[in-house]
């Protein structure tokens, strides 16, 4: 008995170093245990270039013009899929460390993992937070809200979501140099009200129930409470990068599991 299915292709899209997956239309007949497959004329390699074309295209959303509709990056594209645990896709570097007495771990970006992308190049500086146990790593997809600058994204469903974004201080001035630090951006209410916008997809008046300056081994962080939405924001500043560390929640999330998501949010470091 004859089986038909479809086939998955990877293809390379020309204008990003990403790989895209294209659903093809192919026949695969499995005849005397041998798979076979024959794909249709209409899936040559002239389509396949063409269709990647496409669909690169399609995803180059200008994350300005997103903002200005108000759509923020605390959603998850794709949220309907299950959690990818680290180390399963082709890429991906563990980061997360064993959980303590405590149950909770610490993610700390790996030497190893890419980046350095955007505007004035330059490798990242690895980052650190801790995360009860059953927070795991989202995987960022290239069609994000944040495009290239979201760094990282980890969720847990009970709990709720976390995102870092890994901007270039270029992109806010040319002066800071090789050596940035978060007291050279702005104090606290100038950086949140340029960055809060970016983060929640619309302005912050009226919107920030707290704002904290702490310091760890000489570095400064500026530690924000915004409702409506729930959010926890930490901002800092190193090398020539701005890091920016949301950490949110549904309404029963945020009841329920406060003192955890402020915990979270507390423990980011820029090492």
């Amino acid at each position: 008995m004859a089986t038909t299915a479809l086939s998955t292709t990877s293809v390379l899209c020309r204008r990003k170093p990403q790989h895209m997956h294209i659903i093809l239309p192919s026949s695969q007949t499995l005849q005397n245990g041998t798979l076979r497959t024959d794909v249709t004329a209409s899936a040559s390699k002239d389509n396949i270039s063409i269709e990647s074309e496409k669909c690169c295209s399609s995803l180059l959303v200008n994350r300005r013009t997103v903002l200005a509709s108000g759509v923020s990056l605390l959603g998850f594209p794709g949220e309907s899929l299950a959690v990818v645990k680290q180390g399963l896709l082709a890429g991906r570097i563990p980061g997360l460390s064993e959980p303590d007495e405590q149950g909770w771990r610490t993610y700390r970006r790996p030497d190893e993992k890419s980046g350095g992308h955007g505007v004035g190049w330059s490798p990242i500086i690895p980052y650190s937070f801790r995360v009860p146990k059953e927070w795991e790593e989202v995987p960022v997809s290239i069609a994000d809200l944040g495009g290239t600058e979201i760094d990282l994204r980890f969720a847990s469903s009970k709990e709720g979501r976390l995102f870092v974004i890994v901007a270039p201080v270029l992109r806010f001035s040319d002066d800071l140099g090789d050596n940035a630090t978060i007291e050279k951006i702005g104090p606290p209410e100038k950086v949140i009200n340029a960055f809060g916008p970016e983060m929640i997809g619309e302005n912050v008046e009226g919107k920030v129930l707290s704002a904290n300056v702490a310091e760890h081994e000489g570095r400064t962080y500026y530690q924000f409470e915004l409702e409506p939405p729930h959010i926890f924001i930490t901002a800092t500043a190193a090398g020539n990068r701005l890091y920016l560390f949301g950490v949110t929640g549904s309404g029963l999330q945020w009841k329920r599991h406060y003192d955890d998501l402020k915990k979270i949010a507390e423990s980011f470091r820029v090492v």
